[in-house]
């Protein structure tokens, strides 16, 4: 019950993240993305209902992010995931 209000608190905070969100948690998390990158990625985030805990929903939505912004990008975007999903 808990871990379920948890991953709703997180999926609920990347559906509506912004592009200064995205790179304070990237800072944080020593995790390299330019503020260009961030307001696409926030832009494309925004609204989706996609669950980060679960992967194959995660691994799609890091595809479309690597169409959008490069695939290096994605993987560190990824390994932010990775990071709120621990």
């Amino acid at each position: 019950m808990i871990l379920a209000i948890f991953e709703n608190i997180i999926n609920h905070k990347i559906r509506n993240i912004t592009a200064d969100e995205l790179l304070k948690y990237a800072s944080q998390f020593q995790i390299s993305i330019s503020k260009p990158q961030a307001q696409k990625i926030a832009a494309y985030l925004r609204g989706k209902q996609v669950n980060i805990f679960i992967d194959s929903e995660r691994t799609a939505l890091i595809k479309e992010i690597a169409r959008i912004t490069g695939p290096e990008t994605a993987r560190e975007v990824n390994k932010l995931f990775v990071e709120f999903t621990k």
